[in-house]
């Protein structure tokens, strides 16, 4: 995690899309749920951060997708990179981990929604598993 002083910044794949993030990250959580499995081909790799500590610096492509009555996910409308997961009624934004420049300095946490993880692969390591929310239960994890 880095520090409160620190800038991080990341972008789509095409370059389109470009933001910053002043401030601490939260490690990396694996998200299994099928939604993950479809916008990802896997699980999906998700920092977080305060909404008001993230800013677009470059907007020739976003595009937000309501995907439930819960979030949003923001992802660039030219080359298709999945970039944000946005809580609509907590004060923090899910980062795609990949989206980010490196060296990002985090590592991975824990897995959240192993119950829908799909069956082609499996779980390896000793971090915490939770069969769907982690409900703020993990390190950093903004509510």
């Amino acid at each position: 995690m880095n520090s409160e002083n620190e800038i991080s910044t990341g972008g789509c794949l095409c370059g389109a899309v470009r933001y910053e993030i002043k401030g601490p990250l939260r490690d990396v959580v694996n998200c299994h749920c099928s939604m993950c499995q479809r916008l990802h081909g896997n699980f999906g790799p998700h920092s977080k951060a305060r909404k008001v500590n993230i800013s677009i610096t470059k907007d020739d492509g976003l595009a937000w997708y309501k995907t439930s009555d819960v979030a949003q996910r923001g992802f660039c409308r030219n080359c298709g990179s999945s970039l944000f997961w946005e809580p609509f009624d907590l004060d923090a934004t899910g980062i795609v981990a990949g989206s980010l420049d490196g060296p990002t300095g985090l590592k991975t946490i824990g897995h959240i929604f192993v119950g829908e993880k799909a069956d082609f692969y499996t779980i390896d390591d000793e971090l915490p598993q939770f069969h769907g929310s982690s409900n703020g239960e993990l390190v950093n994890d903004y509510k």
